[in-house]
């Protein structure tokens, strides 16, 4: 049995991990911002280095710790208002780095930590300027940071999901039009479910996959890399 650190556990993905890691009999530790969703363990803003050094170092001996924060916009950078690109950056990359911060930190004798990016950082989609930003610097903390701390064993990987289907993703998949459209950008046809990219995530932490560091993971439909065939 393992003990695990969920950062942003109220997220649909996050949900998600948390059940499959407790049905596989593992401890998990969770946060969130607020107790509107799930009720934590702790409450705490992800963006806020001291507080998530402070939840990571309180956890316990930990086995890895993933981070589901994040954000959803889509606008052109010219649309795009300072203001919304701060909270972007502040809702998708800074918890990302204050977690790498922290692990680092205290998983001094190795662990894993999955970070979370997305496929819109690895394919060239109209309207996701600000969040593919935060997305793409996710991956490159992700590679950066897995050669900072392989030397204390520490691996850091992250997914890359395509369209999930979450509360956060739920408005751009309001009409049957629109749903079409996005399933229709994914080689496999289909939007994804949170299971999809939670099963990736606990294949990640898992300490059985040991020899894994520095990858991102698509977990995508096929979104990130394949162009399908126009479907009638």
């Amino acid at each position: 049995m393992a003990r695990y650190l969920i950062i942003a556990a109220s997220s649909g993905i996050g949900q998600a991990t948390c059940a499959l890691l407790r049905e596989a009999g593992h401890e998990v530790v969770t946060t969130a911002r607020d107790t509107s969703t799930i009720t934590p363990d702790v409450i705490l803003d992800a963006s806020d280095f001291d507080a998530v050094d402070a939840a990571v170092s309180n956890a316990g001996e930990l086995d890895g710790i993933a981070t589901f924060a994040g954000s959803m916009i889509l606008k052109p950078a010219h649309l795009t208002s300072r203001e919304q690109y701060d909270e972007t950056i502040a809702a998708s990359l800074t918890p990302a780095f204050a977690t790498v911060r922290a692990a680092g930190r205290h998983l001094r004798s190795g662990g894993s930590l999955v970070l979370v990016s997305s496929a819109a950082a690895l394919a060239g989609l109209p309207n996701h300027d600000a969040i593919a930003a935060a997305k793409a610097g996710v991956i490159g903390l992700t590679l950066s940071s897995a050669a900072s701390y392989a030397s204390q064993n520490l691996r850091i990987n992250a997914v890359a999901p395509g369209l999930t289907q979450t509360p956060l993703t739920a408005a751009l998949t309001a009409t049957e039009g629109s749903r079409k459209v996005s399933e229709n950008m994914h080689a496999l046809g289909r939007l994804g479910k949170p299971d999809d990219v939670a099963r990736a995530v606990v294949f990640l932490l898992d300490p059985a996959n040991d020899w894994i560091t520095g990858q991102v993971l698509g977990v995508d439909g096929g979104l990130g890399h394949v162009r399908p065939k126009v479907r009638a």
